[in-house]
């Protein structure tokens, strides 16, 4: 919902946000054309709650003379109760820190916010960051990050924004809550999953066939890849529950589903030498999916050094990728790279 002139007149002025290092990609670049616009825009204080339907969608971005671009994956939710049990599910309470991602109109933001959140919502698309600083112009529990979630340093900016709470109880981890675009669901998993010395639980609605396939993919299946081993590794998932099409605009051609994952401490990680080399060893192992590991793994040992390590691990030499457990592929990594 567009803000009233009065609400709008308490923005603060877009202030740079502290500078990190750059990324691989962006070192050595010059001029303005590959300068990103890095750039918190800060709400003051009170809150005035607003219904999220059809026509409060429209409105807001009818405000801003926007269309949802499908390049950006915008789907936006229209069903109040769908945030509400989203924000349930994180169990949201006074005093949380939440990174949203992709806030949109801020219908799940309003209610993150009514929880007692403060929150860090990153916003690609700078229309979409106005409509959504605007409509919370008159809370303090609120900032507005406008960059690429994928390009972005997520680590800095939470490290950053916990250090920044004022309170006598400052919370030691963050939560994320988020609808995120479909297109970057396996992005945002590959960059939040690793982060839990700085995020607890981590909500997602995502594509019902991506969540199922993190989630639910079974050993032997066609759906068992190196991203459930990811998953695995670095938490605990949950698939919570479907979401139908029809609670979002525009109305996607799939269903969503929601998804929590705890994150594990490095100290509950999978005892691995190297995450680096063990991922790299699942990988190689997954190129060759229909390969007996025998074969795939041939640039690590000799097929005779793997059947070894195989069959101290209990498995058949004969076995391929698609039939190892996370705890297997962690003693086979054991056995083989040293």
């Amino acid at each position: 919902m567009a803000a009233t002139p009065q609400a709008v007149s308490h923005l603060l002025p877009l202030q740079p946000f502290p500078p990190y290092p750059l990324s691989p990609s962006s070192r050595g670049r010059t001029g303005a054309r590959h300068r990103r616009e890095e750039s918190y825009i800060a709400c003051s204080k009170g809150l005035r709650r607003s219904p999220d339907d059809y026509h409060a969608t429209l409105k807001a971005l009818n405000s801003k003379g926007r269309t949802p671009r499908k390049s950006l994956g915008q789907h936006y939710m229209l069903n109040d109760d769908i945030n509400e049990q989203l924000v349930n599910t994180a169990g949201v309470k006074e005093g949380d820190v939440v990174l949203e991602i992709g806030p949109g109109t801020g219908s799940l933001t309003n209610v993150l916010i009514g929880a007692g959140a403060t929150v860090l919502a990153i916003e690609k698309d700078p229309n979409m960051a106005s409509i959504v600083a605007e409509r919370f112009a008159e809370t303090n529990q609120l900032r507005v990050l406008r960059e690429d979630f994928v390009r972005c340093h997520i680590h800095s900016h939470i490290s950053s924004f916990l250090a920044s709470i004022e309170s006598d109880m400052k919370p030691r981890c963050a939560k994320v809550v988020s609808n995120i675009p479909f297109n970057i669901s396996t992005d945002v998993v590959k960059q939040i999953l690793p982060m839990g010395d700085i995020f607890s639980e981590v909500v997602l609605l995502l594509q019902e066939e991506t969540a199922v396939r993190l989630v639910v993919s079974a050993l032997g299946t066609s759906e068992y890849r190196p991203i459930n081993i990811f998953v695995n590794f670095y938490s605990v998932p949950e698939y919570k529950f479907n979401v139908p099409r029809t609670n979002f605009f525009p109305q996607p051609n799939v269903d969503a589903a929601v998804v929590m994952f705890r994150l594990k401490k490095a100290a509950d990680y999978p005892p691995v030498s190297s995450t680096q080399s063990f991922f790299s060893m699942v990988n190689s192992a997954f190129n060759g999916k229909r390969k007996m590991l025998r074969k795939s793994l041939q640039h690590l040992c000799t097929a005779v050094e793997i059947e070894k390590a195989l069959e101290e691990v209990g498995l058949p030499t004969t076995s391929r990728p698609g039939e190892l457990t996370l705890d297997d592929f962690v003693k086979l990594h054991n056995l083989m790279v040293k």
